[in-house]
């Protein structure tokens, strides 16, 4: 309703409201609806940057797409490239190690036939723990490879895959690639580290240099990467050194030329059987039967030789007696009726002329060569030289070897007890270095003394020292610093093989005896002995190197991603099995193996064939051919 003649009118407020509260109210509602609007802005503002990003890895996922087949063929090329020099790189460091080491001239390279490649493995390693305990003569840094990498030979209960008996792996000291004599050179700015040539004694580093050992690197410095050489490269650089050492030779008589190598071949002084003899007890025959018998004692051996035999008489003959002048066959006593009544001899079989007759010259005749140089006296080798007149051989010397036992927690007897454990290897390596065909001097017990070890180093006129542990970087592994301070020459340092990786092999100064440095886990020593020593004897004995061979595995072997691997294995049938118990500090696998696999990076799977090295007691030597019937 309006009121007559006027316009419409507001409501009336409630009662008791004044008009200040309603201000008030509208005030309210008006700044609720500000916030929201700002609310709303934010949220639009925040999406924003999310929808960039994921704009830009939709780019750049569209970038890699189109990279073409091409970009990817000439990035191939390059790295193929690049390995070609790296190859040729390393082909002129073997030759060079050798002309290092006095046995050929380097120029040599050029008129012989290509070198085997020493291809390596390059790795990063932490710095060396420690510092080294020769002062201003330790080595450039770098640990030795695997020490803190990954390690596929490790089983459930082994104690770890430390370079002692005792103590699990530590990062290891390395005379370094770009030092003179490693057998390797620092990596070029983009390039992987390649094999050089050492021109000269180990050298310590700069004292005070970051990278001595023991001392941090400066801020923002990067230590160069040591190659680990290659198993197979290793193994052959061993085995040439060891060709390459001049073959001495003195005269031995039978009784002490067992296990040598023959420096002169046997050649038949007589001919073999000097004389017709009887193969059999039985009768001397001349002409068709019966025979009338000559009576008496017979024909025995070693008496001379009896009467000529007339046409139909027959004699009795033992083993070995000389057959009588006009004898034709000689028949056994089973096959023989003697008519004693009427004094004839009757044949219950057919008889062939010349039967169970041994004639002159049989087996050789004067002038034969029966063994060739380079045959390993074994038992039989000694009976034929004997047969064939002989009273001594010429045969090269057994290489002499020196055992240096290292560590102060090894016991001699009884049980381990106070952190200590027996020594394994003392009582091991000397029976399987004569196995190998070496001289072995009873094992040096030198705890952790760098000074004695030195002392024996330096003093050992043997043709290879043998060390046991110390090859690492811990705190009392004094191999390495003490080979710097006596100038050796490192020839290996580090081989890309689990176990045994901090293996090395040296020759000390002056035409001294070479050094083979094993690991102080017993599988890794083992590893080393069969990588290292093992072919470096075989040429120094002037043996022929182990033929290799590759049956089937009958279970898939798990691999190390980088490295060979070496798992002890037993034959069964036409194939081998894999042992357990093959961690670095085991021999429980290896006291039931005849051989060790040689299992390449990444395993084998069942049914695959794979490199066997024969355990030198299970091994048979390869015979040689000759005069044999």
């Amino acid at each position: 309703m309006t009121p007559h003649g006027g316009e419409p009118r507001s409501p009336l407020p409630p009662a008791g409201r004044a008009p200040e509260e309603r201000a008030a109210e509208a005030a309210t509602a008006e700044a609720c609806t500000d916030e929201a609007a700002t609310a709303e802005a934010s949220s639009a503002e925040a999406a924003t940057p999310e929808a960039a990003t994921a704009e830009e890895l939709t780019a750049e996922a569209r970038t890699a797409e189109e990279l073409t087949a091409e970009e990817r063929a000439a990035e191939r090329r390059a790295a193929e490239e690049r390995a070609a020099e790296e190859r040729a790189a390393e082909e002129r460091a073997v030759e060079e190690a050798l002309a290092l080491v006095g046995r050929r001239e380097p120029h040599e390279a050029h008129t012989h036939s290509a070198p085997e490649r020493l291809d390596t493995t390059a790795s990063r390693r932490p710095e060396p723990f420690g510092s080294s305990p020769s002062g201003a003569n330790s080595f450039r840094a770098g640990s030795h490879p695997g020490g803190h990498s990954f390690h596929a030979d490790s089983q459930p209960g082994d104690p770890g895959t430390g370079n002692g008996q005792t103590s699990p792996a530590q990062p290891s000291q390395h005379i370094g690639p770009g030092s003179p004599t490693g057998l390797g050179r620092p990596a070029e700015p983009g390039r992987p580290a390649e094999l050089g040539s050492p021109t000269g004694p180990i050298r310590p580093a700069e004292p005070g240099s970051p990278a001595e050992s023991g001392s941090p690197a400066e801020p923002g410095s990067t230590l160069s990467a040591p190659c680990a050489t290659s198993w197979h490269d290793a193994r052959a650089l061993a085995r040439r050194l060891g060709r390459a050492a001049p073959l001495a030779a003195h005269r031995l008589p039978l009784e002490r030329a067992l296990g040598h190598v023959l420096a002169e071949a046997v050649v038949a002084l007589t001919d073999l059987p000097s004389f017709d003899t009887s193969a059999m007890d039985g009768w001397a025959v001349a002409g068709p039967g019966p025979w009338a018998v000559r009576m008496g004692e017979g024909l025995l051996a070693g008496r001379g030789e009896g009467e000529p035999l007339l046409d139909g008489q027959a004699v009795r003959i033992a083993t070995g007696a000389r057959i009588p002048a006009e004898a034709t066959a000689v028949i056994r006593s089973e096959h023989a009726r003697f008519d004693e009544v009427k004094g004839l001899l009757h044949a219950t079989r057919a008889v062939v002329p010349g039967q169970d007759i041994r004639p002159r010259g049989q087996e050789c005749r004067s002038g034969d060569q029966l063994l060739p140089v380079g045959t390993v006296v074994t038992p039989p080798v000694l009976g034929l030289a004997a047969a064939a007149g002989y009273d001594a051989l010429v045969a090269v010397p057994l290489p002499r070897v020196d055992v240096l036992v290292l560590g102060d927690e090894l016991l001699t007897a009884g049980l381990p007890q106070g952190g200590r454990i027996r020594d394994a290897l003392g009582p091991m390596l000397g029976p399987w270095l004569r196995s190998l065909g070496a001289e072995v001097s009873a094992p040096q017990r030198l705890g952790d003394d760098a000074e004695a070890l030195r002392r024996a180093l330096t003093t050992s006129d043997a043709d290879l020292v043998l060390t046991t542990g110390g090859t690492a970087a811990g705190p009392v592994d004094h191999v390495h610093p003490v080979l710097a301070e006596i100038g050796a020459e490192l020839l290996v340092d580090g081989v890309s093989v689990r176990p045994g990786h901090p293996m090395l092999l040296a020759r000390l100064a002056d035409g001294g005896p070479y050094v083979v440095g094993l690991p102080g886990n017993p599988l890794a020593a083992v590893a080393g002995l069969m990588t290292l020593a093992e072919p470096l004897l075989r040429g120094i004995a002037g043996r022929p190197a182990q033929d290799s061979y590759h049956p089937p595995v009958r279970e898939e072997v798990r691999g190390h991603p980088l490295d060979t691997r070496l798992i002890p294995v037993v034959h069964r049938a036409d194939s081998v099995m894999p042992l357990h118990y093959s961690g670095p500090a085991m021999l429980r696998g290896i006291a039931a193996a005849d051989g060790l696999a040689v299992v390449p990076p990444g395993g084998v799977r069942s049914g695959a064939e794979v490199e066997i090295l024969d355990l030198p007691w299970t091994s048979a030597e390869p015979w040689t051919e000759g005069c044999f019937t």
